[in-house]
């Protein structure tokens, strides 16, 4: 049993090749708590020789890790495992000081952080070759799969350590080394509290290197680097599109794997039990204030049972906890920034000015945003178009189920997606018609398994992570064919 004889600290720099140093650029950045608006750190920003060096370091250390047997690396995240348990509690602290995640939330995300170390113990022994047939008696076909290399991971600050640990764990089981730049709003749950944990648990140096720094310091230098196999990124779909395409365009073609934005339909049929639907809806709308790209962005309900839905809807809200996110009753925190609050505030501007129904509003305290619910909200408005990230619910009204479903896959997105109804298999086959990548049946649609798939179809994403999904998305097929003596050529 691990035992922690001291908290994590000195979160002031990168982590390259193992060693912890004060980043390059000349500039610090500061880190506040969303809620108190404390400083959590005070981060020596990196600059692209930071960047340079990290990438270094893991190809050198990827080649003698990827030779590793099975046994080595599940012992490995053994020992992680064991860490991330004992640290349950210092973790979650930190997931609510650096991100304003409730305590809900922060629990929830150690528990995904938890349950992709379980998944990425079962990886190593699971990257399995082929043996092919070939049209020569004295010839043999093999089809190897190889670790990509090196993989770079950019991720978000809304669920930081999750999303980048996702890549990470899955990435280091199957053989490769990882260069990691999370949010400058969430550096620590991001990247450098994973790089002590790992470090504690004896990781090689170089397999996992965090570089801190500002996009335009440092972004263009990761994303083009020739050392990179793969790009892997969570967040925006404009800047997937702007990765996508230099990745591609670089010198060095690499691989890209795109979880992107959101616009999720939760459908409320008239057959739904309304209670547990309403119940569900407020849950999977204002959960981390909206932050997660799977929130209920639209609640689109069957006519006959509209009405009803919204009164039940805007009473529930109104029994929600707003405010300090270390309190285990509060569902609604802080946003991350005045900048998502100030977007916030613009699109409440847009729901007004575009007559919608206000059923109910809030004053709004530092970056606290209380919920705002609008009813009878037009599908095809920019309003509901928006991927709102922040406690704004928009209602809309379906003639019946075939009506639904159009409105729901009338977006440029397609990542998760629900329906309610008190007939499963109706709700199975709707759920079949819905452009999505995952779609729940009476649940809500903010779900991440670590052994089932994840990811988008449409603008919201390329790729899959999870499972055996992962395993394809992080090695490459390598055919390999054997004759016993040389072939005869007619020349």
């Amino acid at each position: 049993m691990t035992t922690v004889t001291s908290s994590y600290d000195g979160f002031d720099g990168q982590f390259i090749g193992g060693r912890w140093t004060a980043g390059r650029l000349g500039r610090a950045a500061t880190i506040r708590n969303p809620y108190t608006r404390e400083t959590v750190a005070e981060i020596q920003l990196a600059n692209s020789d930071d960047v340079d060096a990290a990438f270094r370091a893991a190809k050198a250390a990827q080649a003698a890790w990827a030779k590793t047997g099975p046994t080595e690396r599940i012992d490995m995240f053994r020992r992680v495992l064991a860490i991330v348990e004992a640290r349950r509690d210092e973790i979650v602290g930190w997931i609510i000081r650096e991100s304003g995640s409730t305590f809900m939330k922060a629990q929830a995300e150690w528990m995904a952080v938890r349950g992709g170390l379980i998944e990425a113990l079962t990886l190593p022994p699971r990257v399995e070759g082929r043996i092919m047939p070939i049209d020569a008696a004295d010839k043999d076909s093999f089809v190897f799969r190889e670790p990509l290399g090196v993989v770079g991971v950019i991720s978000p600050w809304n669920f930081p350590m999750h999303l980048s640990h996702r890549t990470i764990a899955p990435a280091l089981a199957v053989g490769n080394a990882v260069v990691v730049k999370p949010a400058l709003e969430t550096p620590i749950t991001g990247g450098l509290l994973l790089a002590k944990i790992y470090e504690e648990a004896g990781l090689p140096e170089g397999l996992l290197n965090v570089v801190v720094g500002d996009v335009p310091d440092i972004a263009d230098t990761f994303v083009l680097h020739p050392l990179v196999n793969l790009l892997s990124f969570t967040g925006s779909t404009p800047t997937g599109r702007r990765v996508a395409q230099m990745a591609t365009a670089a010198p060095q073609i690499k691989h890209v794997g795109l979880e992107l934005g959101g616009n999720a339909p939760l459908i409320v049929l008239a057959d739904a039990d309304l209670e547990k639907a309403a119940s569900a809806a407020v849950f999977a709308r204002f959960l981390h204030s909206g932050q997660i790209c799977m929130s209920a962005n639209r609640l689109i309900v069957e006519a006959p049972i509209y009405d009803d839905f919204v009164d039940l809807f805007v009473a529930k809200t109104k029994k929600l906890k707003v405010g300090d996110p270390s309190d285990p009753q509060t569902l609604i925190g802080p946003l991350i920034s005045e900048r998502q609050r100030d977007a916030a505030l613009q699109r409440i501007t847009e729901g007004r000015s575009a007559g919608f129904a206000e059923r109910l509003k809030g004053e709004i305290d530092g970056l606290v945003v209380p919920p705002h619910v609008f009813s009878e909200v037009d599908n095809e408005s920019a309003f509901a178009q928006a991927e709102q990230f922040a406690p704004i619910a928009s209602i809309i009204r379906a003639e019946d189920e075939y009506d639904a479903v159009r409105l729901a896959n009338a977006t440029q997105y397609g990542l998760a997606s629900s329906v309610f109804t008190g007939d499963v298999w109706r709700g199975l086959r709707i759920a079949r018609h819905i452009e999505a990548g995952m779609t729940h049946v009476n649940d809500i649609p903010i779900q991440d398994s670590p052994f089932n798939m994840f990811g988008g179809e449409k603008n919201s994403g390329l790729g899959r992570f999870n499972g055996g999904w992962g395993i394809e998305e992080l090695t490459r097929d390598h055919w390999v064919t054997c004759r016993t003596t040389p072939p005869s050529f007619p020349v």
